[in-house]
């Protein structure tokens, strides 16, 4: 574990120099079409984002492919805008993703961000403009799993009591200042705070920039340091910190199916994607509430808990 940490840290160092620089991708010129066959890289970099439930994902990637006979290695990016362009240039070949997050994120690069979103709670709908995205750039999405996760809002019980809150509709009537913890791209993001201010009417007063569900952030709303937080609904832990989700009653929200993503020309061989399609087949979003909480509640490493479940699933 120091070892592929170590050399995390090296190559992360190396992608923020470079990943606007690499051409190794299709050239812009030649995008569209997509002809090559796919490629089978026997070393693989496997990008996860930072957060738990995105390393479990990585980690568990990372075991099926050794099985398969890859040798991997595991880099963490803490954002899209950082690791997308690193995907398509080869420098990380698989990332877990959302499908209706991530299509949104393509279109708005794409078409601009006054574009209409890609995404929608209509699972074939979202894959296919998923798909329509990612091709013409290099990339190859996988099959979605059966595993579904959604961002969610959370205030402390006691806070939703007190002012009778039981969705994001009751708060944003409530006319309450709301200082949210989450990722410092929310300010931007149309599922953050534009939406929650557009849809919902919520007064966002600031957002305290400490990551999506994790622990400093739930500790912020706890301490009533900030009210409101950005996590997940597969997120087992809330409870622990006297935290509850407000229903997000006007479906701000898509329906996230959580897919495997790979550079095509090092990874969309039938070997990797063979390999990761057997994780779509079993792995269901109260596993993977179970997964995070294990890691999250009971401080296990994510390495530990992947290899388990996996073998508890005789996929190892």
């Amino acid at each position: 574990m120091r070892a592929r940490r170590a050399g995390t840290r090296l190559l992360l160092g190396s992608l923020l120099l470079t990943v606007t620089a690499c051409t190794t991708g299709p050239a812009l010129e030649n995008r569209g079409t997509v002809t090559a066959p796919p490629g089978d890289s026997k070393q693989l970099t496997i990008g996860t984002a930072g957060f738990t439930e995105s390393d479990l994902l990585a980690q568990m990637y990372a075991l099926l492919l050794h099985r398969a006979g890859y040798r991997t290695g595991i880099l963490s990016v803490t954002n899209r805008e950082l690791y997308e362009p690193a995907l398509e240039s080869g420098q990380i070949d698989v990332v877990p993703e959302y499908a209706a997050t991530f299509a949104d994120w393509l279109n708005t690069k794409v078409k601009g961000s006054g574009a209409p979103p890609a995404g929608s709670p209509d699972r074939k709908a979202t894959m296919k403009a998923l798909r329509g995205l990612a091709t013409p750039r290099g990339l190859t999405v996988l099959n979605p799993g059966r595993a579904v996760d959604q961002n969610a809002y959370a205030v402390t019980t006691a806070y939703a009591a007190r002012h009778h809150l039981k969705t994001l509709s009751d708060l944003g009537k409530s006319g309450l200042p709301v200082r949210l913890a989450a990722g410092d791209e929310c300010v931007q993001r149309p599922y953050c705070e534009p939406g929650l201010k557009k849809t919902y009417g919520i007064r966002i007063t600031g957002i305290d920039p400490k990551g999506v569900g994790t622990t400093p952030a739930k500790q912020a709303v706890q301490n009533g340091q900030d009210q409101m937080v950005l996590t997940t609904t597969t997120d087992a832990t809330l409870g622990a910190f006297g935290l509850v989700i407000l229903r997000d009653d006007k479906h701000l929200q898509n329906a996230d199916c959580i897919v495997p993503v790979v550079n095509r020309s090092r990874a969309g061989s039938r070997g990797v994607t063979g390999a990761l399609d057997r994780l779509n087949a079993v792995l269901t979003t109260k596993d993977l509430a179970s997964l995070n909480e294990q890691v999250d509640s009971w401080r296990r490493l994510p390495e530990d808990v992947a290899r388990n479940y996996l073998r508890s699933k005789h996929l190892l």
